[in-house]
Parts: structure tokens; sequence; C-alpha cells
């Protein structure tokens, strides 16, 4: 990463002060009218041939570097006001124009080019330029081509009439010029920031700045201060005094954004959030898809739990918007789903037409995303997970671990195989045999503990799971060889042991191995369990033939347990002789289903299968078989039905 210093910039001798001067009135920078300032005459090529200047690059290794002054003969005239200018109009191209072609290309040096054609722009044009360029060569490892940016002749030209005439800058073209250079990674304490960073807190402190010239000024801030500086305290106090109610919805759009860059001061602005959040909710069916994007990542990020009624609106209005949104924008609405709790049917619907739609061209992190959300709130997309399927088949190479993680884990969580099962697990198979080292252990785990729910069992890679650096891998990173991570240890044991007998690899050592797996509070219901005890009660007329809540030797708890001698007399729960045939009663809930389905999830389907291979007699007593049996006599009558088809007896 360079730094470009202009601290000493014509500095050197009393001659080149006077240069600066004479050049500086050369350059003709005329100030324009009201808020459309347009200036002109900037020489692209600083007109003098015979001086050298001094613009000194500080880099990592400090060398600094000394280029030759700006060419005399071309000249390209900057800021100048169509109509008004010395320059005749033809020569201005307009701003949507230049906009356009400046959004079309993709390098710094098409760039420039195009800037070298032009014989007049404004300041926000000449700006939105250094945006572009910063746009294009700034990656998360800093400025990409740094020399063909900050030793180019016109960037150079650029910064020098943005740092001396900056008090006749636009706001835009003065916070945009800032913006850009900022994110260039022009050195903050160079003479060039230091003259930007001035003027606009002059024109803050005369409460000369937009709303949207406040958030620009205030992210400014944020990326070079950090959350705590002054200058932001006095932004938000100025957007404070401001009225919210007139705010468009773009303004209260970026004034959320701001505040999400600042979770410590959105805590200390509650009270502008509160007013924002009620003005939000009257016009949030005005509101577009980025708008509604960035408003919900706003709330989940300063955490707005109490925006209960905003949040729900948001997400009712973002379905019409579903097939609109970008990638990124997509997943922040996601995000918002997940982080309230919240539940809309019909965008469960809306994404069911628009992903299987888009899913070739939509971003692996994006897919990930929606897998998470049918995951986490239980909804077996079948249009969805199909797609899914096929993506992940084609292009799954070239997917992150966690991301492959992320496609598959929802399988097996929702207990569903796509009709490409086959080519999908083998494709599983192929990468896990190439890139097995590359997971994380927990990521792993998860990954392999959710094929064998759908029986789907990944014996090669058992003995690599069970062994002893392994285990000591999952100890060794958070959240380390806790009773979860146990439970599915030993549910990848017992799976091996009961559906794969061929098995024939390392064990899963005692210690690592639960008495119980771990059965959520959500997942038992006790409403529908006590009606089905009440019923039994009133079958089998006494209350020592049946057992709830039963912890076998097999790591299972069985929600109801009957037992049966070789003649079919129901023996006391409590007789451990005599006992030929054990009857496991499931009586499964809602929770145990996904969403709006009768289908089981993964956890139970594999405990029933499991608990059958146990020798147990396994009768699901459903919710919606039940729902509408009123009385314990409809219930008792059911019951006898489903446990005892046949017939049944007590011995006395």
């Amino acid at each position: 990463m360079a730094l470009i210093s202009l601290k000493s910039f014509w500095s050197t001798t009393a001659a080149s002060r006077s240069l600066v001067m004479t050049l500086s009135q050369s350059l003709n920078f005329i100030s324009g009218q009201k808020k459309s300032q347009k200036y002109s005459s900037l020489a692209m090529k600083i007109l003098c041939s015979k001086v050298k200047s001094e613009y000194k690059f500080c880099r990592n290794n400090h060398i600094q570097v000394r280029i030759q002054s700006l060419s005399v003969n071309e000249t390209v005239h900057f800021c100048g006001v169509p109509g008004n200018s010395p320059i005749s109009d033809n020569r201005w191209m307009d701003e949507q124009m230049f906009f356009k072609k400046l959004k079309g290309l993709d390098t710094s040096k098409e760039i420039f080019k195009f800037l070298s054609s032009l014989e007049i722009m404004s300041d926000i044009m000449a700006s939105a330029a250094l945006q572009r360029i910063s746009e294009v060569e700034v990656d998360d490892n800093g400025l990409k081509n740094s020399e063909g940016v900050l030793e180019n002749e016109i960037f150079r030209a650029l910064c020098f009439q943005f740092e001396y005439e900056s008090s006749k800058l636009s706001n835009t073209g003065l916070l945009n010029a800032l913006q850009a250079l900022i994110k260039l990674r022009i050195d903050p304490q160079s003479s060039l920031i230091a003259s930007l960073i001035s003027e606009s807190q002059e024109r803050l402190t005369k409460g000369q700045l937009t709303i949207k010239n406040l958030c620009d000024l205030g992210e400014t801030f944020l990326d070079l201060e950090g959350a705590s500086c002054a200058t932001l305290e006095q932004i938000l106090n100025h957007m404070q005094e401001k009225d919210i109610e007139k705010w468009s919805p773009s303004e209260l759009a970026m004034v959320y954004r701001m505040l999400r860059m600042s979770v410590r001061e959105g805590e200390r602005y509650q009270d502008l959030l509160n007013r924002m959040n009620s003005v939000t909710l009257s016009i949030a069916s005005q509101l577009s898809p980025k708008f509604i994007s960035i408003i919900l990542n706003s709330l989940v990020v300063l955490h707005q739990t109490q925006a209960v009624r905003l949040v729900i609106t948001l997400c009712k209005h973002s379905v019409k918007h579903v097939p609109y949104f970008t990638d990124d924008e997509l997943v922040s609405v996601l995000e918002a789903f997940l982080y309230f709790g919240h539940h809309e049917q019909i965008f469960t619907e809306a994404l069911e037409t628009h992903v299987p739609k888009s899913i070739f061209t939509m971003y692996p992190e994006t897919v990930s995303k929606v897998m998470r959300y049918c995951c986490q709130k239980m909804i077996l997309s079948k249009p969805i997970f199909d797609a899914v399927a096929e993506v992940f088949i084609s292009d799954a190479d070239g997917f992150t671990t966690n991301q492959i993680a992320e496609y598959i884990v929802p399988f097996g969580t929702l207990n569903y195989l796509p009709p490409s099962a086959t080519s999908l697990f083998g494709k599983l198979e192929s990468i896990l045999y190439t890139r097995f080292n590359q997971f994380q252990p927990h990521t792993l785990l998860n990954l392999l503990h959710s094929c064998v729910l759908i029986q789907c069992y990944p014996v090669n890679f058992l003995p690599k799971i069970f062994s002893p650096y392994f285990l000591q891998q999952l100890q060794a990173q958070p959240p380390g060889l806790d009773r979860f991570v146990t439970s599915q240890l030993t549910q990848l044991f017992l799976t091996a042991t009961l559906e794969c007998p061929f098995y024939e690899g390392p064990k899963l050592l005692p210690k690592y191995q639960v008495k119980a797996f771990i059965m959520p509070d959500s997942s038992l219901d006790v409403h529908n369990l006590n009606r089905v005890k009440t019923g039994l009660l009133y079958l089998l007329k006494k209350r020592i033939y049946f057992a709830s809540e039963v912890s076998t030797p097999y790591y299972y708890t069985v929600d109801i347990e009957i037992k049966l001698d070789e003649e079919g007399f129901v023996l006391p729960a409590a007789q451990c002789e005599e006992v030929h045939r054990r009857i496991a009663l499931c009586v499964d809930g809602q929770s145990r289903f996904c969403v709006n389905s009768h289908h089981l999830l993964g956890e139970e389907a594999i405990k029933q299968r499991h608990l059958k291979l146990l020798g147990y007699e396994v009768v699901q007593i459903p919710f919606f078989e039940i729902e509408n049996l009123k009385n314990c006599r409809k219930m008792a009558a059911y019951l006898r039905k489903k446990i005892f088809p046949h017939a049944y007896g007590l011995r006395c």
C-alpha cells in the first residue's frame, strides 16, 4: 500500500512558492453560481516545462521517488460553466453522458485517457472520476496499481487543483473528492487531505451541508478516525436538529447507513433512531429495494429489537422486491428475517419463484444465505433445494468449504433427498477426498453428521473423524467438545454401528460419547404428550402400564414406552423380566416437522430409524392426527387402533 504525501509540494524554495502562486493564477479557477458551481482552466499538464516539482511518494519501504513536473503542451480545462466559460459550449460534455461513459471504464488507464480528451468538466465530474478510480483500483489489499495512479500527471494535477482551490468547490465535489482520495490511501496527514477536511469542517460549522453532505462527511470521518471522533458527534447533532419528516427516502437510508457504521453512536442517538423509525414506518411502501435492504441491515446492526412494527412492515414490503434485489441486498434482507425471527410465507413463495430461475447467476454466498434461512426457519422448499443440488453438482469445485457445508447441511437437517441425490453426494464425496484437510473441524463434523441424517454414510471418512488427532482439533477450537459436539460424534458412531455393519474402522472412545442425546425443550410437545398420556390412562386403566420420557441405554429418550410379554399382554413399565416387545410412542409435535408440512426433520427421522434397529416397535403419534380429538375417549379409541391394531390385554 502506497501513500502520497503532498506536505512538501512546491515548498523547497521561495522561488517554488512564487511559482505556486503564478500557476494558481494562470489556472484561472473561476467560481460558478449557486449549487452548480463549475470552474474553468485547470491545465491538466501544468504550464511549466523548465521547472521540476518534487512529488514525494512514501511507500512501506520509505523509498522517495522524484517525478518530473507536468508538461506544458497539453491542457484540459477543469470545471467550466457552460455558457459562461470562455470556452465554447461544444467542448462541454453533459454530466449524465460523462457519468455513463465513466461507469463503463474498468481501469485507471482508461479513465485518465478519457479525462485527457475533455476540455471542460465540473468539480463534481472530476471528483466522480476520482471515485471511479478508487472503485477499480482499490481492493482489500490496498491500491493495486499505485504507480499507475499516484504518479499519473492528470491525477497529480487534479490533486493540486482540489488542494489549492478547495474553498471554491461545491459541497458534492468537495466531499466526493475527499472520500475518493482517502480510499486511494492518500496520506491523511498530507496538506491535500488537510485542506479538504478543513474546508469541510468550516462548512459543517456554518450549517451549509445537506443531509447527504452530512452523511458523506460522517462516513469519511468514520474511515479516518473511527466512531469516537468529535466531528462525527457534531455531524449527528446537526442531524438531530433537522426536520426528519421532510427527509426523502434516500436521505433516511443514508442516515441509517451512517449510524450502522458506528454502532456506538447508534446507542447514543437512540432518540434520533426512534424518530427515524417512526417516519420510515409511514413511508415503507415508497421504499426501493435498495433502501429496504439498507434500512433492514441497519436495524440488525443497531439491534433495533424494539422496532418490531417497522421490521414486520419492511419484511412484508420486501416480498414484491425479491426479483429486483441485488445479491448483496437479498442477503441483507435474509439476515433481517433471521435476526428478528420473522417469517412470511409469501416471502418464501417469492424465493421459490426467484431462486430456481436465477441460481446459476447468483453468488454462492447468496445461495448459502438462502439455504441458511430455509434451515433455521425449518422451511423445506423442494424447488429451492432441487435447484441448489443442481448448482452444487456443476459449480461446487469453486466454493469455499463453509459454502459447501451451508449448501449441504440443510438437506440433512430438513431430511430431504433431491432427485439428483446420487450425483449430489457423489460430488460431495469427490470434494471431501481432494479437500478434506481444508475444512475446519467443526464445519466438517456438521457436514458429515447432516449426511447420516438422510442415510448418506461417509464411511470412508469416519476413521479420520474418530482419530485422536481430529478429536484434539475439535477440542482445540471453540466450542470445543461440548455436549452438542459429542452428541454429533455419538450419533455418527451409532450410525456406523447400526446402519453400517461392514464398517471396521476405529470406534469412538467412550469418553467422547454422551449418555443421552440433547433434546431441545422445543422438540417436546408437552401439551399433546399429556393428552396422549390421559388417553392411555383411559385405555390401560392404570398409570403403571406405561412410562414417559424414558432414557434408554442407546442414548435416545423415548416419549412413551410400553412393554409387552410374549403373549402380547401389557406389562408394568417397571418390570424388566419377561419383556418380549417394547413399543416406543413418538409424540411428534409441530416442532419435529418442517414448517407447514408433515415432513419429519432429520433428527427425529434418524431417532425413529435407530429405535427400530435397536428392537423397538416405533409408533408415531403426529400432532396432525390427534389435534381434532376433543376428549380422552376419542383419544383412547385412536391409541387402541394405532398401538394395538388387533388386540391387547392386561395381565392381572
